[in-house]
């Protein structure tokens, strides 16, 4: 499974969790199976999202659709997001 993980920070959590999920069709046309979202416990507007696509070349592919910057704006991103594009090693659940 591929994965995009992206952290950012927003201007207003509430805000931008609406365009979030909006912009799930955009994801799901590429392959998406799901998304965890995680907030910092010191600064609650600091997401860290990770993506799961069925393929890589999906992954790839969502990380440069032209949608992305405006749904950034709209949902108040207020900073450069850091953008890592992972094929799955290993998962343990304890």
């Amino acid at each position: 499974m591929a994965k995009v993980i992206v952290q950012h920070h927003v201007a207003d959590y509430d805000r931008w969790f609406p365009v979030f999920i909006e912009h799930g069709a955009v994801r799901r046309q590429y392959g998406a199976t799901g998304h965890t979202v995680t907030r910092a416990a010191a600064d609650p507007n600091s997401v860290v999202i990770v993506n799961e696509f069925a393929t890589l070349d999906g992954a790839t592919a969502f990380s440069q659709d032209p949608s992305l910057p405006d749904a950034m704006a709209r949902a108040g991103v207020d900073g450069a997001p850091q953008v890592w594009i992972v094929n799955e090693a290993d998962v343990a659940t304890y």
